[in-house]
């Protein structure tokens, strides 16, 4: 959104007969507004857009505005009326207290681009309804299992396995800088497609590779912002990133069709018993006549995708580990405490290694990924103030995660402030997968083999930096794809 409001006032300036068209509309749709809600004046197609130029993310900008306007104010940006919440109470209003009020999703052209043309068949950008809540209980079971459960030691174990080929490829590589990260995404994406796929490709699979590639793009651009996502006329400018967001789409929908799904109907037609997660899907879609086929495929595409976020959050946290040695010095202190030199870490360790869990929760505090802003699915209030039905809601996770009212010395990178008497302890306000009804399903996951990745690594290499600026961005949990490469140097260890 940064990077384009410049082309924005170009083109605004040259289109006057639309730039006066659109003043009229908006001025009559201003009588919508919150009432009474402070904010800063809009101008013409633009809306306040302009506002978010000279900060380094939105979320800075939105931080800023709060110093003068307060922990609520309202702003149009583009076509879009919105409302910013940056206090923990405020924000908790929203997601909790009146969660049913505000269960929708911006209604970004993007979206529906990724989800065959409507972004209601994703599970994290549609609104919220009856068929959302169906979806979400019958990945439950799977994406929150209970420790020491059939389910959990089935996560283990397929992260102990895809770790040990990360670790063979990563010593077949020898010395030098290394570009790990599509390795590590693949490694991740092994990892989603068996559990719940009961299914493993090879790195070397072409097909696996542009899969695992395009997920990794699809979940950059995501937690972009561009101008067309606020100014919808914009769309001809657009198109060829749309039509890269289509074949990106296309792509790993014929892949998940072709290698994944054909075998499981196969085997679920010669009366096989369901296994995993696929199988169960597939149950659901012929016992529930609310399910189609296209809910069915797009649900298992985004929980497969969300190995995309366990990688980038992995690279984030070696980074955090390059950027301050002493972070992984204590890690594998920990793990030596833990495993010796006898074995390798695995996802029972979890819960006696409080530092190293810190440190992935240090790294998504630092990092602070924007919480999906929601929509006001009927008319409300928050904090008083009327909340008209359709109004887009930011809520400032930036100020949560590094506001000097909830931590102490916000600019240090120190795992220890989540660790109290060998217990990891979250605060409240610390919200990294949102609340409420819409908090991230997947996150046990996520949380899970990252820690396995992690670990395994740093038990059998220390890491420094290759080519490349290493840097925890802000606001964002996302690396480009083409980011920093890192050197492995291998440890005197005997877990193999």
């Amino acid at each position: 959104m940064l990077t384009l409001v410049s082309l924005c006032l170009l083109l605004a300036a040259g289109l006057l007969l639309v730039a006066a068209a659109m003043a009229n509309h908006l001025a009559r749709k201003r009588k919508g507004v919150a009432k009474g809600l402070p904010g800063p004046g809009a101008w013409p197609v633009l809306g306040s857009l302009h506002l978010l130029g000279g900060h380094e993310t939105p979320f800075h900008a939105f931080t800023a505005l709060a110093k003068r306007y307060g922990q609520i104010y309202q702003m149009r940006l583009g076509a879009s009326r919105c409302v910013v919440v940056n206090s923990f109470a405020l924000i908790k209003e929203v997601l909790i207290t009146k969660g049913a009020h505000f269960g929708g999703r911006p209604d970004f052209i993007r979206f529906h681009q990724l989800f065959g043309g409507d972004r209601d068949n994703s599970l994290a950008l549609c609104d919220w309804s009856d068929l959302q809540k169906t979806r979400r209980r019958i990945a439950r079971f799977y994406c929150s299992p209970r420790f020491a459960s059939p389910q959990f030691s089935q996560l283990s174990a397929v992260a102990g396995s895809e770790t040990a080929r990360l670790l063979q490829r990563i010593r077949a590589h020898g010395p030098g800088a290394l570009h790990v990260k599509p390795l590590i995404q693949a490694t991740c994406a092994n990892m989603f497609a068996n559990y719940m796929c009961s299914m493993s490709f090879d790195y070397d699979d072409a097909g696996f590779q542009q899969v695992v590639q395009n997920f990794d793009e699809i979940f950059w651009d995501i937690n972009q912002g561009y101008a067309v996502d606020f100014l919808p006329w914009l769309l001809p400018v657009y198109q060829g990133h749309m039509k890269q967001l289509q074949q990106w789409a296309h792509n790993i929908r014929q892949f998940i069709l072709t290698r994944v799904v054909a075998a499981h109907r196969e085997r679920m037609q010669q009366g096989g018993p369901a296994s995993d997660f696929t199988d169960a899907l597939l149950q659901h879609l012929e016992s529930d006549p609310e399910l189609t086929w296209q809910h069915a495929i797009f649900e298992l595409e985004d929980f497969l995708g969300g190995h995309s976020a366990v990688g980038n959050l992995i690279m984030l946290t070696l980074a955090a580990v390059v950027k301050y040695p002493e972070v992984g010095a204590k890690i594998q202190a920990e793990i030596k405490k833990v495993a010796g030199d006898g074995r390798p870490i695995n996802l029972f360790d979890r819960s006696v290694m409080p530092y190293t869990e810190a440190t992935i929760l240090e790294t998504l505090r630092v990092t602070s990924s924007p919480i999906v802003p929601h929509v006001a699915t009927e008319d409300s209030s928050i904090s008083g103030y009327e909340i008209p039905k359709g109004t887009v809601v930011f809520l400032n996770n930036y100020e949560l995660n590094t506001g000097e009212e909830y931590w102490k010395e916000p600019e240090t990178f120190k795992p220890e402030r989540f660790v109290v008497e060998d217990q990891v302890v979250k605060p409240s306000h610390f919200i990294p997968f949102s609340t409420g009804k819409r908090t991230c399903i997947g996150s046990k996951l996520v949380q899970s083999f990252t820690f396995a990745v992690v670990t395994s690594i740093l038990q059998n290499f220390d890491i420094s930096a290759g080519q490349g600026k290493i840097e925890l961005p802000k606001a964002c949990v996302a690396l480009p794809p083409k980011t920093f490469s890192l050197v492995f140097t291998a440890r005197q260890t005997i877990a193999q």
